[in-house]
């Protein structure tokens, strides 16, 4: 491969807005693409997964390259010639690369690999939460598939397709899929490319979504008709996926905190297809109480750490703070003693997480159950996702009864 001044400048200029500023990865990517409209796919996709790689390895590049933060221009430098030593790119004859010292690279790489939190680039709280939490054996295993590249993985929208109908429609574009043993809407992306202009996308006849992401709404078994109420809807990857399942029928009411990501859900239902979902800001406890006991389903898609999809958001294990941790497992079981009263007898309530944490995923349904709140309900199945045994995104999911 060779190096090209103008992508390289890029991926530092990037970097520097991660690492200095504390922008989000994927939106600094987002922008850094828009620069220059001769770029072609592989301009594009160099700019992204180099700036994407020496975030994800952020502290063993540093700890090789020995710079430290915050990270001037020279130091980004030297973490950008560490990269391309250990990807076997020969460097260019560019003054940022004089004296590279490339044989002691491998050695040092050779040395720190043998440290488990040096060899996976994670803060050293978070590599001690999850060896306390998940063991030697798991953590060791589940860390290391988060530091691979995540699949890019379609999510068919059955209001409008079928999933052979759309690897069809998407060969014919150009782009390869296969299915996914035991998910019933999914293609994976043979190889990767942007879906997001195909005109197949434009249409609604997709989304992008993980194959653990699109367990949720399986396992919430909502049936056409139903009155259903994703309680921390976001952007609304699942409530888009229940509507599909409920085939427009009955009704959805997405609720979220934030009213900006439910103008992104109100687009995204336009173009999907969606007519039955009413969105609500939770801007007070009013629109959670005019709910109570009115749900046939209740999605708690509760907010967490993100540790089980740091192969999407490898800048959020930099992001982490311990006291963090904490505070969201107090949100996490705040959220499921107020929203669990708009279920009604017999309904059902599925409490989900793309966290591979204990603390917030089976824990804290056994601290319900055992509140006032949770002795209505029972525990009918729950389930673990790891990336290291499924190949996707860490993610648990419970699934409540009420009690009549």
């Amino acid at each position: 491969m060779r190096l090209h001044r103008n992508l390289c400048f890029s991926v530092i200029d990037g970097l520097t807005l991660i690492f200095n500023e504390g922008k989000y990865a994927d939106k600094v990517i987002q922008q850094l693409l828009k620069r220059d409209k001769r770029w072609g796919a592989r301009d594009r996709a160099f700019v992204a997964e180099t700036t994407y790689d020496i975030v994800r390895w952020k502290r063993l590049y540093a700890e090789i390259a020995e710079v430290k933060e915050p990270f001037d221009r020279d130091n980004l430098w030297r973490m950008f010639a560490v990269w391309a030593t250990l990807k076997g790119i020969k460097l260019p004859d560019w003054k940022y690369f004089e004296n590279t010292p490339t044989r002691k690279i491998k050695g040092r790489f050779d040395e720190l690999s043998k440290t488990r939190k040096l060899r996976e680039s994670i803060p050293d709280w978070i590599d001690n939460v999850g060896l306390e939490e998940l063991g030697e054996a798991k953590w060791t295993k589940e860390i290391a598939k988060q530091n691979e590249q995540a699949d890019v993985i379609l999510r068919t929208n059955t209001l409008k397709t079928t999933k052979e109908k759309l690897q069809n429609i998407l060969h014919d574009q150009g782009i390869a899929t296969e299915f996914i043993k035991g998910h019933d809407s999914a293609l994976r992306l043979i190889e990767r490319a942007n879906v997001f202009v195909t005109d197949a996308f434009q249409k609604g006849l997709f989304e992008v979504q993980d194959a653990s992401s699109q367990l949720v709404a399986d396992f919430l078994d909502v049936k056409p008709g139903m009155k259903v109420v994703d309680t921390c809807a976001g952007a609304g990857g699942k409530t888009l996926h229940i509507a599909s399942l409920m085939e427009n029928k009955g009704q959805i009411v997405a609720m979220d905190i934030y009213e900006s990501k439910l103008k992104k859900l109100k687009v995204r239902a336009r173009r999907n297809g969606v007519h039955n979902v009413e969105l609500k800001v939770i801007d007070s406890t009013k629109p959670i109480k005019k709910l109570y006991n009115k749900a046939d389903r209740v999605l708690i898609d509760a907010p967490c750490s993100g540790l089980g999809v740091l192969r999407r958001n490898p800048d959020a294990k930099w992001k982490l703070e311990p006291e963090f941790l904490d505070r969201i497992r107090a949100t996490q079981q705040d959220v499921l003693q107020q929203y669990s009263r708009m279920v009604k007898p017999e309904g059902k309530l599925v409490y989900a997480t793309c966290s591979v944490l204990p603390s917030e995923n089976q824990n804290q349904i056994k601290t319900f159950l055992k509140s006032e709140a949770g002795a209505n309900f029972s525990l009918i199945k729950d389930k673990n996702v790891f990336a290291h045994t499924s190949g996707f995104d860490g993610f648990y999911m419970a699934l409540l009864e009420r009690k009549g």
